[in-house]
């Protein structure tokens, strides 16, 4: 597609604008969801990021997520303070700090499996469908994350 040069695409035909009315829709079919657990999409992420590899530093959530440390740690203390997770000093660097899934954090990120089957439901597109759409936005952001020299 040829972007014309006399007027600005409309909204609909632009990418950063279909991403972001598609992120509110996702938002709001998680929400009621989440509200249901007790927690916040954050705290949700930061549980996929421990279900993925318990133990992670701080630093490695927020790298996961492409957000800052300075974001996850009190995200991580919150979760912490709703028993959640656990936070422990690295044994290897006393400065790094390590979160741990317990075992109610284990229990509500096997039970946040349902974020994913609701929104297999609403989409109305099959399992397949879903995920090459997913392939593609992934490779988007690759595309563009390298542009920045950024990692993902």
């Amino acid at each position: 597609m040829l972007l014309p040069k006399d007027r600005p695409l409309a909204l609909d035909q632009q990418i950063c604008f279909t991403l972001y009315r598609t992120n509110i829709a996702i938002n709001r079919t998680y929400k009621p969801l989440l509200d249901e657990m007790g927690i916040t999409y954050p705290q949700y992420l930061v549980l996929n990021v421990l279900g993925e590899e318990d133990g992670r530093t701080i630093g490695m959530i927020a790298a996961r997520l492409a957000l800052d440390s300075s974001t996850i740690t009190p995200l991580v203390k919150r979760m912490e303070a709703a028993g959640l997770v656990q936070r422990r000093r690295s044994p290897d660097n006393d400065r790094e700090v390590q979160a741990w899934l317990t075992d109610s954090g284990r229990a509500l990120f096997a039970q946040s499996r349902c974020l994913g089957e609701s929104m297999l439901q609403r989409s109305g597109l099959t399992l397949p469908q879903l995920d090459a759409l997913n392939r593609q936005i992934l490779d988007l952001t690759a595309a563009l994350d390298g542009q920045l020299d950024r990692p993902e």
